[in-house]
């Protein structure tokens, strides 16, 4: 089990009270016993995520991060909500037990849910897996057949059909990203504009099948089976998922998506092993996806610039905090230069395109 994803220890200023959140979860969940060790998972910049674990059972904690927070985001209930629903199409989905909006208790909304043990690939793959190309290609497969299950979903028979608006979903995101980052600039940040215009003088129909957008859908959101690492058992971080363009959804996940010749600065934004021998290229990646749903990918370079664009937008809400010291989490100090590398990124995808 030496591959299963490890917390460690947390960081300073993001400690939670054993002796607060004990009894509160011993009053709501059913025959626990002991006082819980608690830990934090290292990953992830927005939600905070803990490991408590008790003498016969182990649960994860999320709580929205401290400081500065987006109106819409960190939304506990609505992802405790959909964890529940969501199970009954999609049985990857983590059982959540409690949803807490007791701010006195830690200080903020959270939810607690079941752990689900496996391995959660990071930057790369773990050579103990000893995945060739061949196997490390199936499981890339395998993470997009997942991807395309997550859509096909019939979210109202989930009871999610008020989760979001699909009608006009392209053209909404665009509009509200762009306002988005707006609100998030610091001084040194890149203005997108050249970017923006493209977008808005490009923006197709919303594709006519709408589907469950999960919008932070890549490998370190996806828990492998321990004793079958080709085989996905859970998907986690559903706090952005709505319903909208599946094909939006994809372009979220090709930005996170650097392949093995991408450029040496593009290289050190990977956060996942999607350079390994074996993995699909973006394009490869687009072509199996549409493949697998039956859906007609003719303008790629669309989703994907606004793939690039969102996560800037992403990454400039988080770099925001930092630079106003509401955070002190060193690590978003170099999101400034992400921010402009993604610019960069997207000049070039457009440079390029047909559209």
């Amino acid at each position: 089990m030496a591959l299963t994803d490890q917390s460690t220890r947390i960081r300073s200023g993001e400690e939670l009270d054993a002796s607060l959140i004990d009894p509160y979860l011993k009053a709501h969940i059913p025959g626990l016993t002991g006082t819980p060790q608690i830990s934090q998972f290292p990953g992830g910049a927005s939600n905070l995520t803990y490991l408590l674990e008790y003498p016969d059972q182990e649960f994860v904690l999320r709580r929205p991060p401290f400081g500065h927070k987006a109106k819409s985001a960190h939304d506990m209930g609505r992802e405790f909500r959909i964890l529940n629903q969501l199970r009954d199409g999609f049985p990857y989905c983590p059982k959540a037990y409690v949803h807490c909006t007791d701010e006195s208790v830690i200080g903020a909304e959270f939810y607690v849910m079941e752990r689900v043990k496996g391995i959660i690939l990071r930057s790369d793959l773990p050579p103990e897996l000893g995945l060739d190309s061949a196997k490390t290609e199936a499981l890339c497969k395998s993470f997009i057949d997942r991807f395309v299950e997550l859509h096909r979903v019939d979210y109202n028979a989930c009871g999610l059909g008020d989760l979001g608006k699909p009608e006009g979903y392209v053209a909404r995101q665009i509009k509200g990203w762009s306002e988005r980052y707006e609100k998030a600039l610091t001084p040194d940040a890149p203005h997108w504009e050249q970017v923006k215009a493209w977008l808005n003088d490009k923006m197709p129909a919303d594709h006519p099948t709408s589907s469950i957008v999960h919008n932070d859908y890549r490998f370190d959101n996806v828990i492998l089976d321990p004793n079958n690492p080709m085989q996905i058992i859970g998907v986690l971080d559903w706090e952005l998922t709505t319903l909208g363009d599946p094909l939006m959804d994809l372009g979220n996940t090709l930005a996170y998506w650097i392949q093995a010749d991408d450029p040496a600065p593009v290289q050190l934004m990977r956060r996942q092993p999607s350079h390994a021998p074996g993995m699909l290229t973006r394009r490869e990646f687009v072509d199996y996806y549409a493949e697998r749903s039956g859906i007609q990918i003719d303008n790629f370079d669309f989703y994907y610039t606004y793939g690039l664009f969102r996560l800037a937008g992403i990454v400039q809400q988080i770099y925001y905090r930092f630079f106003h010291g509401q955070t002190q989490d060193k690590r978003f100090a170099q999101f400034i230069h992400m921010n402009k590398l993604l610019e960069q990124m997207s000049l070039q995808v457009i440079a390029k395109s047909s559209l």
